[in-house]
Order: C-alpha cells, then sequence, then structure tokens
C-alpha cells in the first residue's frame, strides 16, 4: 500500500505545475524534491532558507532565490510526474535529521528527532495507535464512558474503537467539535496553522484558510467523526450531572440528563473526561445587568438571530474572543464600544486572514512528503522556545514590565508593532500598549485588523471600570454613560473550574472538587489517586501558553491513557490510580516550575490562568519534548494495580 503521505500520482501540466508553484513554501517545496529525486545535494547547494520566525514559511529566501528553486522543482517534479510518480525510497534518519536542521536554519537537537519523526509520520505509521493486546473477549467487557466529543472526545472514540474497547461518548451539545461547535461568533477562528491543528494521522489538504474560522473547523471534526464512524456511539444534547465509584463492582455509575431531561445511569469500567477548560462560560456579575432592555448573550453563546447592522453594540471583554469579534462586526454596527480591564500583548502574523491558494492544496495533495514538512515549519518554531522565553531571571531588575533581558526584546518589538499601526494617538497608544511583561497573559496574533477596528470613527475603546448596566447603556465608574443596544459578554470561561460542574465521587465519597477546590491536579494532568479508572484529557496542568497545540496534548494524552486500559485489561486488574507521592511530586515540581515563569508575575493581577489566590494550576510548564516522552507509555511502578 501506498504511503499515504508520498502524495496522490498527478499528470498536471508543465504550465500549471509552474503556476502552482508560485504558491507555495519554497523551502518546503525543497524537501520534497529531495524525497522525488533521491538527490539530497538540493538542500547542500546555494539555495536554502535564511531564517525562521513563526508564521514565516518562505525561510526570509530572496525573490531571486525562489525563483531560481521553482525552475528547479520544475524540472525536478516534471521528470518524477513523467515516470509515474513512484513512491519514493524511504530516506536514512541521519538525512532526515539534515533536511530538519536545513529547514530550520538551526540544529536540531537529537532529543527532539524521535518526536518529530512520530508527528511527521514520515514512515506513513501512525505510531500513537495502540494494538490491542490480551483476549478480545476481555476488552469487550470493559465498557468505557467519554465524557464530551471536543477533538479530544472524539480522539479518545477513534482510539477506544482501535483498541476494540466497547465505548459511549456522552456529549451536551447537538454536534462534534466542543469549542468549535460552541463559539461560532463573528470572527471565531484558530489561532495555530491550521496544517498543525489537526489530527497527526488525519492532515488536511483542504483547508482554505491558514488558521481557519469556526465553520471550516467544525466541518473538520465532523468529516473525521464520519469517517471513522464514531457518530452512532454518541449521546447528543446529553450532559454529565456526576459520576461515582463503586468499590465492590469496580465500575463507574454516571449519571446523565437528555435535553428532553430524561435521566439515566450508564456503567463504565472506566471514564475519560474530555470536556476541556474553556467551556463553561464566564458572565460577570454587574449591577443592573438583568434589566439590560436589549439582546444580551456571552460570545460562546451568540444570539445570531440578533441583527447587529445599526445598533450600538457594547461589548465587556476584549481578550482572544472580543480581539476577534471586534474588527468583524465594527464595519456593519452603528456605534462599538469596547470595554476592556487590561490591554492584551499582540504578535504580527500577516497570515492570521489569509487564505490557502490553490498551489499549496494541489502541492499537499500531489508532492512527496510535503505536507508532512510544511507541518514541521509550522510546530518547530513554537515548540519549547516560547517556553525558555517565558522564564524568569530572578537577577533582572524592575520585573513590573519585563522578566529577563530577552523578555525585554519581546516588549520592544511588540510594543514597536503595536505603536506603528496606532499613528500620532497617545491617548490609544496609552490604552493599547500593555504594562506588564509580554507574553504574561495569553498572546494573540495580528495582522493589524484590531488596532485598525479601534481606529474607526464608530469605535471606542473604554478602559475606565464598569460601575452598573442600565436598560439601554453601560454606566462607568466615573459616571459616563454609553448608550447601547445590543451587549456582548466577552468575558471568556472559568477556567480554573476544572471539570465543574460535575460531580465526580471517588473512592470513600470523597468529591473531586471538594479535593480539588481551587487548586486542581493530576498525575500527568491525567489521573488523580483515589479516583480510580478516572482519566482526564485537557486536564489540570496541561494547557498550553507556550506553543505546540492542544491536539498534540490530547494525542500524547490518548495514547497513555489507552495503554493504561490495556495494562488493566491485559493484567487482569480492577482498577488503576496512581501512587499519592507520584501524584504529589508531579504538582510539587510543575508549581515549582511555573513559579519560574512569566505567567505567575505579581504584576499580572488579572488572568485566566491564576485562580483567586493568584496561582496557577491550569498551565504546563514543561516542554512538549519531556511531555511527549512521559506519556509516551505508562510506568506501572507509578501506580497501584488492584
Amino acid at each position: 500500500m501506498r504511503n499515504p503521505h508520498a502524495g496522490e500520482p498527478f499528470d498536471t501540466s508543465d504550465e500549471e505545475i509552474a503556476e502552482a508553484l508560485l504558491d507555495v513554501s519554497v523551502p518546503t517545496l525543497l524537501l520534497s524534491l529531495v524525497h522525488m529525486s533521491g538527490d539530497p545535494s538540493i538542500i547542500r547547494g546555494r539555495l536554502r532558507p535564511a531564517g525562521l520566525f513563526l508564521n514565516e514559511v518562505q525561510g526570509y529566501m530572496t525573490e531571486e532565490d525562489k525563483e531560481e528553486a521553482r525552475a528547479l522543482a520544475l524540472e525536478v517534479i516534471r521528470d518524477y510526474r513523467d515516470r509515474g510518480c513512484p513512491e519514493p525510497e524511504p530516506i536514512s534518519p541521519e538525512l532526515l535529521h539534515e533536511m530538519m536542521t536545513w529547514l530550520v536554519c538551526e540544529d536540531v537537537p537529537e532529543e527532539y528527532v524521535p518526536l518529530l519523526l512520530e508527528e511527521m509520520e514520515l514512515d506513513g505509521r501512525d505510531a500513537r495507535r495502540v494494538e490491542p493486546v490480551g483476549d478480545a473477549a476481555d476488552r469487550a467487557a470493559f465498557p468505557v464512558v467519554v465524557i464530551g466529543c471536543g477533538q479530544s472526545g472524539l480522539l479518545a472514540g477513534i482510539r477506544l474503537q482501535e483498541a476494540g474497547i466497547p465505548f459511549t461518548i456522552v456529549e451536551k451539545n447537538a454536534g462534534v467539535g466542543g469549542t468549535w461547535w460552541e463559539n461560532s461568533y463573528p470572527g471565531a477562528r484558530v489561532d495555530v496553522g491550521n496544517h498543525f491543528y489537526c489530527y497527526s494521522f488525519e492532515p488536511s489538504d483542504h483547508w482554505t484558510e491558514y488558521f481557519a474560522r469556526q465553520p471550516e473547523l467544525q466541518r473538520y471534526f465532523q468529516s473525521v467523526m464520519d469517517k471513522h464512524g464514531i457518530g452512532p456511539h454518541v449521546r447528543w444534547e446529553t450532559e454529565v450531572l456526576g459520576t461515582t465509584w463503586d468499590e465492590d463492582s469496580a465500575t463507574w455509575s454516571v449519571r446523565t440528563r437528555a435535553v428532553d431531561g430524561t435521566e439515566e445511569v450508564l456503567t463504565a469500567r472506566a471514564v475519560i473526561s474530555a470536556v476541556g477548560q474553556l467551556n463553561r462560560p464566564n458572565v460577570p456579575e454587574i449591577e443592573g445587568a438583568d434589566t439590560f432592555a436589549g439582546p444580551a448573550f456571552h460570545s460562546a453563546r451568540w444570539d445570531h438571530g440578533v441583527d447587529l447592522v445599526g445598533k450600538r453594540v457594547a461589548m465587556i471583554g476584549a481578550g482572544a474572543s472580543g480581539f476577534q469579534i471586534a474588527p468583524t462586526i465594527a464595519p456593519d454596527v452603528a456605534q462599538l464600544t469596547v470595554f476592556q480591564r487590561t490591554a492584551q500583548w499582540m504578535f504580527p502574523n500577516p497570515n492570521y486572514h489569509a487564505t490557502v491558494g490553490p498551489g499549496v492544496r494541489w502541492a499537499l495533495r500531489h508532492l512527496p512528503f510535503y505536507g508532512r514538512w510544511y507541518r514541521f515549519l509550522i510546530l518547530w518554531p513554537g515548540c519549547d522556545k516560547g517556553l525558555e522565553a517565558a522564564r524568569v531571571d530572578p537577577d533582572y531588575p524592575d520585573q513590573q514590565t519585563a522578566v529577563s533581558e530577552m523578555n525585554e526584546l519581546t516588549r520592544q518589538m511588540f510594543t514597536d508593532w503595536i505603536v506603528g499601526q496606532v499613528g500620532d494617538d497617545p491617548e490609544l497608544i496609552a490604552k493599547v500598549v500593555p504594562d506588564y511583561p509580554a507574553t504574561g497573559k495569553r498572546t494573540l496574533q495580528d495582522n493589524g485588523a484590531w488596532l485598525g477596528a479601534l481606529t474607526r470613527d464608530n469605535v471606542e475603546l473604554v478602559r475606565t471600570g464598569i460601575d452598573h448596566i442600565e436598560p439601554d447603556a453601560v454606566v462607568t465608574v466615573d459616571g459616563e454613560r454609553y448608550p447601547a443596544d445590543v451587549l456582548v459578554y466577552a468575558t471568556g470561561f472559568q477556567a480554573t473550574k476544572v471539570l465543574a460542574p460535575m460531580a465526580i465521587i471517588g473512592r470513600d465519597g470523597v468529591d473531586l472538587r471538594e479535593l480539588w477546590g481551587e487548586r486542581p491536579a493530576a498525575y500527568l494532568g491525567i489521573i488523580v489517586p483515589g479516583f480510580p479508572n478516572f482519566f482526564c484529557m485537557y486536564g489540570p496542568g496541561t494547557n498550553l501558553a507556550h506553543g505546540g497545540s492542544l491536539i498534540f496534548h490530547s494525542e500524547c494524552q490518548m495514547r497513555y491513557i489507552t495503554q493504561c486500559i490495556e495494562a488493566i485489561i491485559a493484567g487482569g486488574h480492577r482498577t488503576m490510580e496512581p501512587l499519592v507521592e507520584r501524584y504529589e511530586d508531579w504538582h510539587e515540581r510543575s508549581q515549582r516550575e511555573l513559579r519560574g515563569l512569566v505567567w505567575a508575575q505579581p504584576s499580572i493581577r488579572h488572568s485566566f490562568f491564576k485562580n483567586s489566590a493568584g496561582e496557577i494550576h491550569v498551565l504546563s510548564p514543561w516542554r512538549l519534548v519531556d511531555y511527549w516522552t512521559w506519556t509516551r507509555s505508562p510506568d506501572l511502578d507509578d501506580f497501584v494495580l488492584g
């Protein structure tokens, strides 16, 4: 069987190929030529990328060099086509490592190579799929309930099905996608490049934008669900109220409630929580909010029946969602008033709204391993580099605005980008340049749309605190009154209330919410002592603020979880839970690491990363390569098997 990443054979004409090559990433193209020709001298000559930056895919090559590279590519591709597009011969690990280093213009450490080769699947093998072990009848007698059918819950279903383990997914929404089902507000789009923000085993060559909008993302997850036949296993519009452990039968009783109010109890040998951390809207309590006479809704519950054209809109909050909403609706509304508590750092990404041209889609579909190298090119600049940049230098002075020399340089670069867009408007500059260290909160990607919206005549940014809401206005603490016909809460989610509002009752009647309080923790972010056979995806301490993608993390977690379940079944065990000392050590080390990173800086007062005590328990402080290594397979010495 042909390697699925070797490209579909083609008979495209020379003229059409030449046209397509005007669209593509030239450094990525040159690596594909090595596969087609078997000639490594292509990357050992003068033609090479000159540098690397996140979302810059041409390697800063000159136009002359790109033109020369395309001419070479046309010759190689023509020969490959005329030979019938044979499947390329495998390339040695040494040459693959050389190709990695060449593409990103820096040494790729040896410890990363196994991770990258697994992620790229150049051998066509899905190494994160867990092959079944033991008796099929034993697996069939081990039903699993998965809570949630977003990207991680769908992944859980796919992996359980591959392992021959029966499962039911319970999803509160009417369709697949999780956050990409719920967040349909105007302008909603992903902020990780789409050719990396997709399952490693289900890459997509049909994205129409480099950072796809919500409808296309939701369609992707729908297509993956349909392809793998997961839909019949899902109970839609059904919410999990809670789950209780029964020691005698070694089962979980999962209480559910359907949209019609019908309640049911499902029995499971294991439960996988795939509910995420950003799924319960946070609506602030503001005096008089219930008196507002017009439509009022949270961004994650957008009311598409409300026509904003010609309306006065007050938007409370301007984080990641508000950042996308404002530029999208500003041209249509009569007045947009944005109430922002703190300014947001942003970095330049000219491709943020860019469309994927037909040449790129052709290359992804036909050129051997082009899509795999393009995935690597997007992954690498955000693979752990952001973590080192987030590290606090304890000897650096005045850490209110920067935590290290590197952080200060980042601050200057981001400030120049922001100020350069605003022009001669000192009042607006004072409002939009943050006063805390760069990257200390979720950093947003910008192509000029946000600040372009703020400089419109019908848009006003208000940084004064809100005192109360009246039937037709928002009133700030200085007594200023801002009339409004529609009220939008772009105020984020209850990220620190992990697994809320479900009641998870473990051994001896312990309620997980009470055990955690505002300090949730799980070994590897996955499993908790006293809660046997209960596994978390996107659990505490696994949110990413320094790069990578949550899909990558989910794939690591689900491989680990599947292996845990296989260990229970194949070993004839009833239960599995981590040793208390492993759990406590993991949390203590994670907290120690977090305290040395910019997100924990005390000058950052308002952050959804922090609990009410200013502590962070939701973020991962670990390198992707370390988390990947730790979750490749469970060490059974870390567990109590009953």
